[in-house]
């Protein structure tokens, strides 16, 4: 297929980097990147997409796996931005990925009988009529429900009896975040973008003038470089953006620092609710979010002076997140309910860019600039704004008139898998039949392939033992391995088990088990020889190990230094 990110689609799309001439350069395959990629390149620009690490590596794939409006920013009357994002639930809960976007109840707990259900009534009720209005005056999620003290017990039993007087259920959605942006990715491609993961720009190169006129880039699997040349360039580099911006020299950019914020994830049957939770904690907030095997847990919101590329999170960080769930649990969580834990960092912008002098347009949640002629950057926002941030920075990039030229279409556009998803969903109960799977494994894998599911059992056609669950890991089966690398962009062993099969984050031991069975399907997908097999094996064994080993320190600075004992798969330019 044309939009597989494949080893012969990235050889193919090497070549091209430096063989032409790019309207649009991204650099960055986070959601932004990925957002930016398709938004140019479903304009009929041609456009090309850097990524240093393996797609949404970073932040897009460690967030809070939610799509929603920011019912928090309603006590700062941040109107506007929370219709912005209600916005953009309703385009992807309906046209952009139906498949990889579900809507998911939440309860918001009330502690006083009547003063406090009011104000929360009228602020929950105008996210909804936000919510409506956002979706063209259509009811995309259902509205809110006012739930008594028993009936919120019976919504979630688990609930400490003196924690809340009632609730207040109300909607919003959640996403598999390293999926929506892979598909964004593809996406691109599809209209002929041409993308690269594991390209890390190294230089950036100037013209008369001192115009950015393009970047070198490096093949961090071979070590070989490649000059290309673009009449745009467009930095979405997230806690990396001002490392991107001083390659450029110069004084303009955007000040960014990191914030960490951390996640647990406990098995499903731990807690038999069939609603998360929304809580407001000291540092953050806190969500209980339900998923179709697990619970995510999370989050917090602490700064972060590590190393950008692995953070970690610290054994205090752990109890932190504990102590604030077991305030409402009846039946307090403890280390052992713990079967993955991550942690990612928020790009935080700094009121002021660097050089005011430079043409900025700033959002409430975001910032795009120009960091130099012929290059601008783009930091700040929020997963479900990715959309909006990539339509402003093309715009931006492009300049009014050309923009009003070339107008985004992405709001109306759906990703691969959404085209005949509710089609596909009716054809259920009749494929897992013929291919032997029952309800829970339809559900896994519609929300997972959407409409592109009919891919993945032509694989199975030709090959039945794809069908097979992993030994270790049941709730995935072979031939999701297989379309990892063959059409997902996965190129090492641990692009799998982090970011498509995600057991990184959603087993005890990290996946650990299923190393061997997967590094068999990865081998014969890829064509690896032994020794390349030895090599990923134990390269995610180690990281493993030290990934492990940092839950345990006491400090962001010993965590860091723990997770950094691994080596990564890739060093500077040669896979080690």
């Amino acid at each position: 297929m044309s939009e597989s990110l494949s080893t012969s689609q990235r050889a193919i799309a090497l070549e091209a980097l430096g063989e032409e001439e790019f309207d649009v350069l991204v650099i960055g395959g986070g959601v932004t990147g990925a957002g930016i990629a398709l938004d140019a390149a479903s304009r009929g620009l041609r456009t090309a997409v850097v990524e240093a690490q393996d797609w949404a590596s970073g932040t897009s794939s460690r967030s809070s796996r939610l799509i929603h409006g920011g019912l928090r920013y309603l006590y700062n009357l941040d109107f506007k931005l929370v219709y912005e994002a209600l916005t953009e639930r309703a385009r992807l809960l309906t046209t952009i990925a139906p498949h990889l976007v579900e809507a998911q109840p939440f309860l918001w707990p009330l502690k006083t009988p009547v003063i406090e259900r009011s104000y929360s009534a009228l602020g929950v009720g105008l996210y909804d009529a936000l919510s409506i209005a956002g979706a063209g005056g259509k009811k995309v999620v259902p509205i809110q429900h006012h739930l008594s003290k028993k009936g919120a017990l019976k919504h979630f039993p688990e609930i400490k009896h003196d924690a809340l007087v009632g609730a207040i259920e109300f909607y919003d959605a959640r996403v598999d975040d390293a999926r929506l942006v892979i598909q964004l990715v593809r996406t691109a491609v599809k209209y002929n973008a041409v993308a690269v993961s594991r390209a890390k720009v190294t230089e950036l190169d100037k013209g008369q003038g001192g115009r950015i006129t393009g970047a070198t880039v490096t093949d961090l699997e071979s070590g070989e470089t490649v000059k290309v040349r673009a009449k745009h360039i467009i930095a979405a580099t997230g806690v990396w953006t001002e490392d991107t911006q001083d390659m450029a020299g110069g004084t303009g950019g955007l000040k960014v620092l990191a914030s960490k914020g951390i996640h647990i994830v406990i098995p499903r049957e731990r807690l038999k609710a069939t609603s998360g939770m929304f809580l407001r904690t000291e540092k953050s907030v806190l969500f209980i979010i339900p998923w179709q095997h697990y619970w995510v847990i999370g989050t917090t919101d602490t700064a972060w002076h590590e190393q950008l590329k692995h953070p970690v999170p610290t054994s205090a960080d752990i109890d932190y997140v504990l102590e604030q769930a077991n305030e409402i649990l009846a039946v307090p969580l403890t280390r052992d309910d713990i079967i993955g834990t991550y942690a990612g960092l928020r790009p935080l912008l700094q009121p002021k860019v660097l050089d005011e002098s430079k043409s900025t347009k700033v959002s409430r949640e975001h910032t795009v600039t120009e960091v130099a002629p012929g290059m601008v950057a783009i930091a700040g926002g929020k997963y479900t704004t990715y959309r909006v941030m990539a339509e402003d920075a093309v715009d931006f990039a492009l300049g009014k008139a050309e923009a009003r030229k070339r107008p985004s279409v992405t709001d109306h556009l759906p990703l691969l898998g959404a085209v005949g998803f509710d089609a596909m969903l009716n054809q259920s109960e009749r494929l897992g039949a013929k291919y032997g799977f029952d309800a829970d494994r339809m559900h896994h894998l519609l929300r997972r392939y959407g409409s592109e599911l009919t891919d993945l059992l032509a694989t199975i056609d030709e090959d039945p033992s794809l069908a097979e669950p992993l030994a270790a890991a049941p709730q995935f089966i072979r031939a999701e391995v297989h379309r990892a690398c063959t059409v997902e962009g996965s190129i090492h062993l641990e692009d799998i088990f982090i970011s498509r099969v995600r057991l990184n984050s959603e087993s005890r031991d990290r996946g650990g088990s299923a190393v061997d069975e997967v590094a068999e399907v990865a081998a014969k997908a890829l064509d690896w020889d032994e020794d390349r097999v030895v090599a990923e094996k134990a390269n995610y064994r180690a990281r493993i190990a030290a990934e492990l080993a940092a839950e345990n320190a006491s400090s962001d600075e010993a965590a860091s230094e723990a997770r950094m004992g691994a080596d990564d798969i890739v060093g500077d330019g040669v896979l080690v």
